[in-house]
């Protein structure tokens, strides 16, 4: 017999099926809030009418944002 044979019965996958599903979902959610609030903080930029007209630096700014919620994000659901 297999040392973990039982490791992996049906009701452990779908748990942790709907965790990643519901962790994942979270993430998701917490990075749109941290987006929202970073166009909160500032007015004066329009972030969409500035990568429509294909300013470079407002997408690498939000790339490098969104990179640095994420990782806070991971940081804070994963402990």
């Amino acid at each position: 017999m297999p040392l973990f044979a039982d490791a992996w019965t049906t009701n452990s996958f779908e748990m942790s099926l709907l965790a990643a599903t519901a962790f994942g979902l979270l993430g998701i959610a917490l990075l749109a809030l941290g987006f929202k609030v970073f166009e909160w903080i500032t007015p004066k930029l329009n972030v969409e009418e500035e990568l429509i007209k294909g300013n470079t630096a407002v997408a690498i700014m939000v790339g490098a944002l969104l990179l640095g919620i994420s990782l806070i994000v991971v940081r804070a659901i994963g402990g």
